[in-house]
């Protein structure tokens, strides 16, 4: 059957500084978002047009760190004014959040045309820290994710955005993350009669082409002749043999030999009936968005192009459904993954830890530098965490505070978990070299990074991120769509921000 139209990414709005904004200026706009510290007195506000209206905005009860504050400026065009208290000492996840609440605040005026400005003592990295997040915010919030319905001949969406006295601004690192995060959405709220893997493998090819990346489809028929038969259980129940792995490769300058620096696997499960152990009604209801993981590892490596970031980097991303049918999996079956471990299934609906098995084993051939996985893995790390954080593990225990300073970094909060051998004796199997995942689903996302493990090679550094944020009601952060995007804004502040690939020199 035909699904709609693949449809098309829309155009960001266009993106401007500007040293002073004037009166005149700000007769142009529908909308101007400041934010100021909590600590900060008035006199930040005296250059913002209309100011008088700004410090009684400001004044009164004076606004606690993360209230919200609007007002109407007097101009023709009734411009919306928006002020935001920074608390002291927010990181960067209270930032961003209060930045979403702004615009939250100015969407009743459905802007076409905003500033930003957080007005900050002369030096104070602040100011540039909560201006980024506000462009962050607006990028995403002007961003539309696929309808199909008949468009609103009236609704505005965010076309021009200025930045007021941005000199400070890092604004391409912004932007290509705002994009990239924006692309993981996109990919992640398809239909999946949308998204199948035949619409995905066009994409990934007209992205690399976009990007100048190299890409190499794995259809089931060479992975076959790669032993990746954990992978090919799971897609074994769909309709189509159109299952496969994208291998996309990013290679800057001259550097087109050796292995990667960083390898990017993401979990691309377009649809989860469960197989065999089908789901009940509402655990599968958004089962489309089960490939999110996919949708990061790829959108990293989008923005890590777009940046010419010094390193070489990969994305394996594994597509493919986990269909019921008369040819599905079933628990009991003994399958052997590409590294030759054979695996007892217990429970078809743990097939993430199958695909991605699989595809590390592989990307584990090139012997990268790091080697992160993504994928929406188990229900009982958003037991543990809520979809406020995701949870990290890492087979280089010295890592962990660099995944973690990472997470609170970027404002993708993450919790990093044990991953202690003695966990896998409850993975041990009386017929095969280990159990899919145990029988009771206690700790089921230790277990599920414990059989990971077996699948990346000993001397390869590993970080196993569980999205548990991928999907959060009423959103994440800057971020107001159901759908976050999770991940990509972590993996970006971990590969480029931090010095973890300085660090696994001493880890090699």
């Amino acid at each position: 059957m035909p699904g709609l139209p693949f449809p098309t990414l829309p155009r960001p709005p266009e993106v401007t500084r500007r040293g002073r904004l004037s009166e005149r200026a700000a007769g142009d706009l529908d909308a101007i978002l400041a934010i100021l510290p909590e600590d900060a007195d008035q006199t930040l506000l005296a250059r913002l047009p209309q100011s008088e209206r700004w410090r009684r905005l400001h004044a009164g009860p004076r606004p606690a760190g993360g209230a919200v504050r609007s007002a109407t400026l007097a101009n023709a065009r009734d411009t919306r004014a928006v002020l935001g208290v920074l608390p002291r000492r927010a990181g960067a996840f209270e930032i961003l959040a209060l930045a979403g609440r702004m615009l939250k605040e100015a969407d009743s005026r459905e802007p076409e045309r905003l500033a930003l400005v957080a007005p900050a003592r002369a030096g104070a990295d602040a100011g540039a820290d909560a201006l980024g997040a506000l462009l962050s915010a607006a990028l995403a919030h002007a961003f539309e994710l696929p309808a199909f319905r008949k468009p609103s001949p009236t609704r505005r969406r965010i076309r021009r955005i200025e930045l007021v006295d941005a000199a400070r601004l890092d604004l391409p690192y912004i932007e290509a993350a705002a994009s990239a995060n924006n692309l993981a959405r996109f990919l992640t709220a398809l239909p999946p009669n949308v998204l199948d893997a035949r619409s995905y493998r066009r994409f990934i090819v007209a992205l690399a082409r976009e990007h100048r990346l190299a890409v190499r489809w794995l259809d089931e028929r060479a992975l076959r002749r790669l032993g990746a038969g954990a992978f090919l259980a799971v897609a074994s129940g769909n309709a189509e043999r159109t299952a496969g792995i994208a291998h996309v490769r990013y290679r800057p300058g001259a550097r087109r030999r050796g292995p990667p620096d960083v390898a990017l696997v993401g979990k691309g499960v377009l649809f989860d009936t469960g197989g065999t152990n089908l789901k009940p009604h509402r655990a599968m209801l958004d089962m489309h968005t089960d490939m999110a993981g996919s949708a990061v590892a790829l959108a990293t490596l989008a923005a890590l192009s777009r940046l010419r970031a010094p390193l070489a980097a990969d994305a394996w991303i594994a597509v493919t459904e986990n269909s019921i049918g008369p040819r599905a999996y079933r628990p009991q079956e003994v399958v052997r993954a590409a590294n030759g471990t054979t695996i007892q299934v217990i429970h078809t609906d743990a097939e993430g830890r199958m695909v991605l098995a699989d595809t590390l084993a592989l990307a584990g051939r090139t012997d990268p530098r790091l080697m992160i996985d993504f994928g929406t893995l188990t229900g009982t790390c958003v037991y543990a965490l809520t979809e406020r954080m995701s949870g990290v593990f890492t087979n280089r225990p010295r890592l962990a505070q660099t995944l973690l300073a990472a997470g609170r970094a970027s404002g993708e909060r993450v919790w990093n978990f044990p991953l202690d051998s003695d966990y896998d004796s409850d993975l041990e199997s009386k017929v095969a070299d280990i159990l899919q995942c145990a029988p009771e689903a206690k700790g089921d996302h230790i277990l599920a990074a414990r059989f990971l493990s077996r699948f990346v090679p000993e001397g390869v550094p590993w970080a196993h991120l569980d999205l548990s944020s991928a999907l959060r009601p009423g959103g994440l952060g800057d971020i107001l769509t159901d759908v976050t995007g999770f991940g990509v804004r972590y993996a970006l502040e971990l590969i480029l921000r931090t010095r973890v690939l300085d660090e696994l020199k001493a880890l090699r």
